[in-house]
């Protein structure tokens, strides 16, 4: 029987997605189109390798209290439960109830980019999300909220070393509704944060960074299960005619 080497193949991946962030940087000189350059070549990664139950994209978040969120660089979202999105010129406008995942996108890790990507994830995470009851077979049900995963994805890190007492200090540092879950520092390694109890971070080896982040993205996403069904009435409420 044949074998295939995964490992290898996501090597390959990993050396490729380097390359090609390395090359936006130095070809690219304004921040800003730098920047969009690396959080669209993200969103194509993720959208061609995560099942295709997720939707993928740059959006804005409100909810049915006329709240907004902050921009956010990639989120993943559903779009079974949760049809309101509106998109104008490539960024979405999405309920609160549709999001998975939310992620800052960086050239680097460092103290004030840490601190910015948690107020951006505390902004969604402060959004008010309904649930109506979901039909089925069995009957009906209203699904719980879950928490909001969050994450940091970026090419290098300005620590050094990359994961020093001092990064792994502002990351912990974030408080309950900024916390980051995953991180992705692609040329140095991938991290995951637990808060059950004792907070702690778990690194991964800079040869397995990108699988790592891939596989513990996945995994959480598979704890969630499916996103609540929003209340369409909640949202109807801003109609004058309802």
């Amino acid at each position: 029987m044949k074998k295939i080497n995964l490992m290898e193949i996501f090597y390959k991946l990993q050396q490729q997605m380097i390359s090609t962030l390395e090359a936006s940087r130095v070809i690219i000189d304004h921040p800003g189109a730098k920047g969009d350059a690396s959080e669209l070549k993200w969103i194509e990664w993720l959208e061609a390798y995560l099942p295709k139950r997720y939707k993928v994209g740059k959006a804005f978040v409100v909810d049915s209290s006329n709240q907004i969120s902050d921009q956010l660089d990639l989120v993943i979202y559903d779009q079974q439960y949760t049809p309101f999105v509106y998109v104008d010129k490539g960024t979405s406008y999405i309920p609160a109830e549709s999001v998975y995942a939310i992620f800052e996108v960086k050239q680097s890790l460092n103290t004030e980019n840490i601190k910015y990507a948690g107020e951006k994830f505390e902004s969604v995470r402060r959004l008010n999300r309904t649930s109506a009851e979901i039909y089925h077979l069995g009957g009906r049900s209203k699904k719980e909220h879950f928490r909001i995963l969050s994450g940091f994805i970026c090419l290098s890190s300005d620590f050094s070393p990359a994961f020093s007492d001092t990064s792994k200090k502002h990351i912990l540092a974030l408080e309950s509704h900024q916390h980051m879950d995953l991180g992705c520092v692609l040329q140095e390694g991938s991290f995951s944060v637990s808060y059950d109890g004792k907070s702690n971070i778990e690194f991964s080896s800079r040869e397995e960074t990108l699988i790592f982040f891939f596989f513990r993205l996945v995994t959480e996403l598979q704890k969630l299960g499916t996103a609540p069904a929003m209340d369409i009435e909640e949202y109807a409420k801003a109609l004058n005619s309802i």
